[in-house]
């Protein structure tokens, strides 16, 4: 088996940790194949390639690090549909679930194909009226805000060419369902399950307290239409990528032609992700007639 790595190296004891996973590699026969932007904090006699390379050349591919690492992973796996292994070595490391501790556990776990693949909804974007994005897709969300001015934009909405509504807000969410647990949840949007086929669309500080955030199917075509003369409106994928926008530009969305596949173990659910992870749900401590689940 081959093993892509990407990791954030500036995370603490992440030079252990790919230390740990290269003693793993020698034991098992394993060949691993680093990112070339992490090479000289690596160092000695592996092997390192351009992201856009390790898809291709690799059987599996794994992020070190935490969500952020995950989604530039991501990115760089693209449309390959190489299998995503997430260890996070972040804070909180929500879609980054394996832990540093388990990291021989988990590897032998996926040398031994013992391991579910869930394919994670990406979503494509297309800008008019403003310059081209290198990268056009969304794992998470795609975010149309007022940029660095201090004043509300309006927007339009329509899905496949149906008016829906106006917003005078400071921005806009539009959310896949892996991406429901990120910006959307923060200003209020509704947790979907990761396999959820269907969109998710927030504002930001909405001026009306009748402006909710509204669910949609897959399989829409979502436009956003910018018609602010008070500031430079800015898009932004995964939090990562930008670029701005003109006053009169439009933004579409709609369901990518290709999945990422996150491996997952039984053990680590959706659910428990959210409890132990966002404290969902959790009642106080001590409450009378709490259940126990162990």
């Amino acid at each position: 088996m081959r093993l892509g790595i990407f990791a954030n190296m500036d995370r603490p004891d992440a030079d252990k940790v790919i230390q740990r996973i290269i003693n793993w590699a020698e034991q098992n026969d394993v060949t691993l194949c680093f990112s070339e932007s992490i090479s000289e904090k690596v160092g000695g006699q592996q092997s390192f390639l351009p992201p856009g390379e390790i898809a291709k050349k690799t059987d599996v591919v794994v992020s070190l690090g935490g969500d952020g690492t995950l989604l530039a992973t991501a990115r760089a796996v693209g449309r390959h549909g190489k299998p995503i292994l997430g260890i996070n070595v972040g804070s909180l490391g929500f879609l980054t679930q394996q832990t540093p501790n388990l990291v021989e556990e988990t590897l032998t776990a996926v040398l031994e194909k013992n391991y579910k693949i869930e394919k994670r909804m990406v979503a494509e974007v297309q800008v008019e009226g403003a310059a081209k994005m290198d990268y056009p897709y969304a794992l998470n969300d795609v975010v149309v805000d007022r940029g660095s001015v201090s004043r509300m934009i309006y927007l339009d909405l329509f899905a496949d060419d149906y008016f829906i509504c106006s917003y005078a807000a400071d921005g806009l969410i539009i959310s896949t369902p892996t991406g429901s647990t990120a910006y959307s949840l923060a200003v209020g949007g509704p947790i979907l399950h990761p396999l959820m086929p269907a969109f998710v669309v927030s504002p930001i500080s909405p001026f009306a307290l009748t402006t909710r955030p509204i669910v949609f199917s897959e399989n829409v075509r979502l436009r956003v239409f910018v018609h602010s003369s008070n500031s430079d409106p800015v898009l932004t994928i995964d939090g990562q990528v930008a670029c701005n926008l003109t006053r009169e530009s439009s933004v579409i969305v709609r369901k990518a032609d290709y999945y990422i596949d996150f491996i997952v173990f039984k053990k680590n659910s959706f659910y428990d992700v959210l409890r132990t992870k966002l404290h969902w749900g959790r009642l106080p401590e001590g409450q009378p007639g709490r259940p126990s689940f162990n």
